[in-house]
């Protein structure tokens, strides 16, 4: 039981509650284990709050405006109490650590359960997860709060599969709900995890055409989303898709629609996912309801009073008991699979943190000349989910490796069909070079790294997959990578894949790597002699079934010997022209040039972490689709005051 302080409020005093503990008494009460899920506004982790398992979600705070919708969220929690709503055990509202504290819920999402394990509920189980998600809405509509990004993947399921509605970062009482027109539709500088419009929320595969032609949200607007959710929870498949696996599902939307083409296809030709047919079991009257509530009218969608209603009609039609039907269901289904942590299973193989040498390494005294120029670093990041709904990218920063001063190393990976390769190759590969540098060149350490850390993910995933601790079948997932390695006044970068490196030298952008893409003549004749299949689809070449527009990864095995995951190495002396390199995944490439890149650092105070944050921020703005990441590094002292060279 976690001890209630007085007075329960937050650090404002703008929010209080009777029951809920809403700051810790000490640090050590609560132990955050690994993280569970990732978005571009907060982190939840699987943690201990005094003995007790919860979901810790801890909030990304970066402005004022962040910890104001953290109180905001935090007073609506407060006023909740509904056993359809996830339940918030305590808070912490003072920082530096702001967090939430919910009830843990063992099954995982809505998504997971029938994206990740392919789980197909029977009709007498969908039909009671929507109607107590129906319970749960008609509860926050009566006190007049919209939730405003109903969806599967804010949809958590207990031991006994019972739904619990999360996520209200976006929900807000009707009453502060003003109508936007499209003079005073203005853009926020964060993404959330849909468009990052100031009032566009939610995620757009689940978005009322109202919302889409950017009116105001109502109820109205979550009673489309819950359709949406309900008809995909019966068909298993990705809105506006055939496939039940989400990566992949991404790419097809990606290849099929662009932003405004799903925008006019849903509002003007009134567009919806393939309704659930008389395979999936539902009675005629569930599909109906279905249709009703996706109408294109707000006002002709029922209201959740009328579905609950409706719901508890087409449940007592049913032949057999709901109870018994429910009860009978739970004991056949499997035990819920944990997540795999990918971080640690690349770790493992290597303790980065104790160096194999202590002192200079063999590259440092090999290129040892004390006449020589040496560059002095800073250096600085920011990563962000930008549109996309999960975070696929990581990155490391290891200065000064292997407790050499003159070493340094900065990686990014970039996954796509999920996370799993990115996280296990940010760990794996630094320690691979780690072992490779007493016997190799920098160089061949690098090319001999990439290599070994596509072979070690790809037989740990193999081995997941023969264990079943990896539920889903047919998963292949990989990520492009790209590592600058610098040894006294040599800067190596390794890429395989669409990441990129630049040098400012003198001003000027100089591209320190190539882009690994199938429009690349020499990429596709590589790929195709490899044995690849190459084809032009929608609008460029992309490689194999999985429609990759890289042809250099790590993991991908379907794609294997094609795809290799061997990178292009560059070498380049460092001299006192150079100012700083920036190294950034494809979310900021696509859509800033690196003459772009240069002048909006010269117009940024030079603080390499400023200056990062700067450059993602700008790529989100213009419109970026996928993650973004973000690493400079200052080659040469500079003030932090200064903001123009």
């Amino acid at each position: 039981m976690v001890e209630t302080l007085e007075p329960n409020t937050c650090v404002r005093g703008c929010c209080g509650s009777q029951s809920i503990p809403l700051r810790l008494s000490s640090p050590s009460s609560v132990s955050l284990a690994s993280p569970v899920a990732r978005g571009a506004e907060s982190v939840v982790y699987d943690a201990i709050l005094d003995g007790r398992r919860v979901a810790a979600k801890k909030p990304v705070l970066s402005t004022s405006d962040d910890i104001d919708r953290f109180h905001k969220e935090l007073q609506l929690l407060c006023e909740l109490d509904h056993p359809g709503i996830a339940t918030l055990v305590a808070a912490h509202a003072r920082p530096p650590n702001y967090m939430f504290f919910f009830e843990f819920y063992e099954s995982g999402s809505l998504a997971h359960k029938v994206h990740v394990e392919e789980w197909t509920p029977s009709i007498d189980r969908a039909l009671a997860i929507a109607l107590r998600l129906a319970k749960a809405l008609e509860y926050l509509h009566d006190l007049g709060i919209a939730h405003r990004d109903v969806k599967p993947a804010n949809i958590l399921l207990d031991r006994h599969l019972e739904p619990h509605l999360a996520d209200f970062g976006l929900a807000a009482h009707k009453k502060d709900l003003k109508h936007i027109s499209i003079e005073n539709w203005k853009s926020s500088g964060k993404p959330t995890g849909g468009f990052h419009k100031k009032n566009m929320v939610g995620t757009l595969i689940y978005m009322a055409p109202e919302i889409l032609q950017k009116d105001v949200h109502t109820e109205k607007s979550d009673v489309y989303s819950f359709a949406i959710s309900i008809n995909e929870l019966l068909t298993g498949v990705v809105p506006y898709t055939d496939l039940r696996a989400e990566a992949q599902a991404h790419t097809v939307l990606e290849m099929n629609y662009t932003e405004q083409q799903l925008t006019a296809a849903v509002t003007s030709e009134k567009l919806r996912p393939a309704l659930a047919g008389s395979d999936s079991g539902a009675p005629s009257s569930l599909l109906l309801l279905i249709q009703r509530c996706w109408d294109e009218n707000p006002q002709h969608r029922p209201s959740f009073t009328e579905i609950v209603k409706e719901l508890h009609s087409i449940i007592l039609q049913q032949p057999i008991s709901v109870s018994d039907k429910i009860f009978n269901e739970v004991n056949r289904l499997p035990k819920f699979q944990e997540n795999i942590n990918w971080f640690i299973q690349g770790e493992r193989l290597f303790k980065i943190s104790t160096p194999v040498t202590s002192g200079p390494t063999p590259w440092t005294v090999a290129s040892h000349d004390s006449s020589a120029y040496q560059p002095v670093l800073s250096w600085g990041s920011f990563a962000t989910c930008g549109r996309r709904e999960t975070m696929e990218d990581t990155h490391f920063m290891l200065p000064q490796m292997y407790n050499d001063k003159h070493i340094h190393l900065f990686g990014i990976f970039d996954g796509h069909r999920g996370a799993a390769a990115a996280e296990f190759s940010a760990r794996a590969l630094p320690g691979f070079l780690q072992n490779l540098c007493s016997t190799n060149s920098p160089s061949d350490a690098l090319s001999e790294a990439f290599v070994k850390t596509d072979v070690a993910f790809r037989e740990d995933l193999a081995s997941q997959c023969s264990s079943k601790r990896v539920v889903q079948k047919d998963w292949h997932p990989g990520c492009t990578a790209i590592a600058a390695l610098i040894v006294r006044n040599k800067l190596f970068v390794a890429n395989a894949g669409d990441c990129r490196t630049i040098l400012c030298r003198g001003g000027l952008p100089l591209p320190l790597s190539k882009d690994h893409v199938a429009s690349c003549p020499e990429e596709r004749a590589r790929v195709t002699k490899e044995g690849g299949q190459v084809k032009w689809q929608l609008d460029t070449w992309r490689v194999g079934p999985a429609a990759l527009q890289v042809t250099r990864s790590i993991g991908d095995d379907d794609l294997k010997p094609a795809v290799t995951a061997e990178p292009e190495i560059t070498e380049s002396l460092l001299t006192a022209e150079d100012e700083y390199m920036v190294i950034a995944s494809d979310g900021l490439w696509d859509v800033i040039s690196n003459d772009e890149v240069i002048s909006i650092i010269r117009n940024t105070v030079k603080e390499p972490g400023m200056c990062s944050k700067r450059l993602a921020t700008e790529a989100a703005e213009r419109g970026s689709k996928d993650n973004i990441t973000v690493i400079v590094v200052f080659l040469r002292p500079v003030s932090t005051a200064e903001r123009i060279y």
